[in-house]
């Protein structure tokens, strides 16, 4: 396997990638209605992508508020530290912008995943797209 690295990602010209890797996770795989996966906030939000090489198989957003979202591996990906590097270069890029608190609403199952990486749970249990959610925090040094 190449080294896998995570570079920020264009909204138009990287749109293909974003779109294919977040339909394979959440529409195809999870099953979230298509209308609830895409929303204006993508136009306007940092788009970040990780490669193997140069095939990309992952990817997150970050809100101007300092919310992280979106964050979807391709499931041959998974378990290969490819969401560490995601999350780390979403931190870093957020810290970078003077966001001292990066936000996010984590899939239960991944709490643990997001609490490694300096996250604490924040909000009770609640159902999005069906799926049960919290809310988690980090907040930078």
């Amino acid at each position: 396997m190449s080294e896998i690295h995570v570079r920020l990602a264009d909204w138009q010209k990287d749109n293909a990638d974003l779109r294919r890797i977040r339909e394979t996770v959440f529409v195809a795989e999870q099953a979230v209605p298509p209308e609830l996966e895409w929303d204006a906030e993508d136009a306007e939000a940092v788009h970040f992508l990780a490669l193997e090489g140069d095939y990309p198989v992952g990817t997150a957003r970050l809100l101007a508020d300092g919310h992280i979202g979106r964050v979807s591996v391709l499931k041959d990906w998974r378990g290969l530290n490819v969401g560490v590097a995601l999350i780390q270069a979403v931190i870093e890029e957020a810290e970078q912008r003077g966001l001292k608190q990066q936000m996010l609403s984590a899939q239960v199952h991944a709490t643990a995943f997001y609490e490694k990486l300096g996250f604490a749970i924040v909000s009770g249990e609640y159902l999005e797209a069906g799926i049960p959610h919290v809310d988690m925090v980090r907040n930078s040094a």
